[in-house]
């Protein structure tokens, strides 16, 4: 019975991560679209896309110059 409380757990933290890596992955390609538009800032970029810092907006930005 215990294993098998644990394993739900599991699966349930498992699929918690999955949802969060989904959606940090789904606002990264709206901060990147929004970056190579070029018609707003960083920061405020930051506000419609809340998840992401200023760092990692700017992170991102470096790394699309690098593939330019």
């Amino acid at each position: 019975m215990m294993s098998l409380f644990d394993d739900e757990q599991i699966m349930k933290t498992y699929w918690k991560d999955m949802e969060n890596t989904l959606a940090h992955k789904k606002d990264r390609e709206t901060a990147e679209k929004l970056i190579k538009n070029g018609k707003m800032s960083l920061e405020d970029i930051a506000d419609c896309v809340l998840p992401l810092s200023l760092d990692e907006l700017k992170g991102i930005e470096a790394e699309l110059m690098q593939m330019a």
